[in-house]
């Protein structure tokens, strides 16, 4: 090695420029690999290196195990990502804004139907209903699509049908409807006592400007591939929705199967079991605060089940979490005023106890 190279080298490595470009890029690097892996996948890695220092072999089991439950319902995991991918470069997903329309008797039937039947995850609902807040759309028709948007959408109703049964989707989903029906007519009433008169936190209406792209407008094409931006839509939307539904579904699978060998079956049969007379409230009182995804909750509720929980104890379970997920939860708290978002919580508590009480008379007729 000559002097020149010598010298360059000790330049490249002393110089606090390059260094700092350098650190500069690994950070770019790192940041771009947690937004592609998520917080999902980032925990499920955060769960199994922990649990390599602790048990090895139970980090091997849980990884396989999650692995292969991945790989049992990916054919449904592609179904529902189609379906949802078609209904959004169609622009049938925006059927939904019909549902406010028209007597708030009518508006909050349809718009509990269109919340259960909807493509809109917890995260899409945040900018629409925003939105038809700030357009001055009622509270009644808007809170009876928040309660049941998050609830159910066709590719949780496929994913739920294949991990839980068809019967307990089909009951989600009158569940959803049924607790739509009740938060919007009981807002709907209770407005009438004045108690939700300014209800709205003060934010400035969205223009045209900003909350109404072409896309908003579109009219529907259910030939999609016809035009060149739907096809880049439905790329997208495949992509997208499938990268979330995986990431989610592994994590919850890695957290089942730990659950499955480290929580006591006695311990569910005891307290959520068909015993237990407070096993549903108690249900209720925990997924509440549990701000379960929709899709994590389908496994991990499916293990419960395997555990001892009864299906009626899980389905208030699972309504209770889904009303109340984060992103959900952040759709009215946004907009709302402390007393409309205690409502909110509410309806989401004894709508879910309800369902799960009814459903549980269903299964002992």
């Amino acid at each position: 090695m000559n002097q020149n190279e010598t010298q360059g080298q000790n330049k490249c490595c002393s110089d606090p420029g390059i260094v700092s470009k350098n650190n500069n890029q690994w950070v770019l690097f790192i940041k771009k690999i947690t937004s592609f892996l998520g917080i999902p996948i980032g925990l499920s890695v955060a769960i199994i290196t922990i649990l390599a220092i602790v048990s090895p072999s139970q980090a091997v089991n849980s990884s396989i195990d999650a692995l292969d439950a991945l790989i049992r319902i990916s054919p449904f995991i592609l179904l529902s990502v189609t379906v949802a991918a078609y209904l959004k470069a169609t622009g049938a997903d925006q059927m939904v804004a019909n549902a406010f329309q028209g007597s708030p008797v009518r508006a909050i039937a349809v718009a509990s139907i269109f919340g259960a039947l909807s493509p809109f995850c917890s995260c899409g609902v945040i900018p629409l209903v925003a939105g038809l807040l700030a357009a001055g759309v009622p509270i009644a028709p808007v809170l009876a699509f928040c309660i049941a948007s998050p609830i159910m959408d066709p590719e949780m109703f496929i994913l739920t049908a294949a991990e839980l049964g068809i019967e307990f989707a089909l009951v989600k989903t009158l569940s959803a409807i049924g607790m739509g029906l009740l938060a919007g007519y009981g807002a709907l009433l209770i407005s009438k006592t004045g108690y939700l008169n300014d209800a709205l936190k003060d934010i400035a209406k969205p223009s045209c400007s900003t909350s109404c792209s072409k896309e908003d407008k579109a009219e529907i094409l259910y030939k999609f591939w016809l035009s060149s931006d739907r096809r880049k839509t439905f790329t997208k939307e495949v992509f997208s929705i499938g990268l979330f539904l995986t990431r989610w579904l592994a994590f919850a699978f890695l957290l089942e199967s730990l659950m499955l060998v480290y929580v006591p079956n006695d311990f569910i049969v005891n307290w959520l079991g068909e015993g237990n007379a407070f096993a549903l409230p108690l249900a209720v009182f925990l997924g509440v605060p549990a701000y379960l995804n929709g899709y994590a909750a389908i496994p991990l509720v499916g293990g419960l089940i395997e555990m001892g929980m009864s299906p009626s104890t899980a389905l208030a379970f699972m309504l209770a979490g889904s009303v109340t997920s984060i992103p959900a939860a952040i759709a009215i708290y946004s907009r709302a005023k402390p007393r409309l978002f205690a409502l909110y919580l509410s309806f989401a508590a004894v709508g879910s106890m309800g369902a799960g009480f009814l459903y549980l008379f269903w299964l002992g007729v």
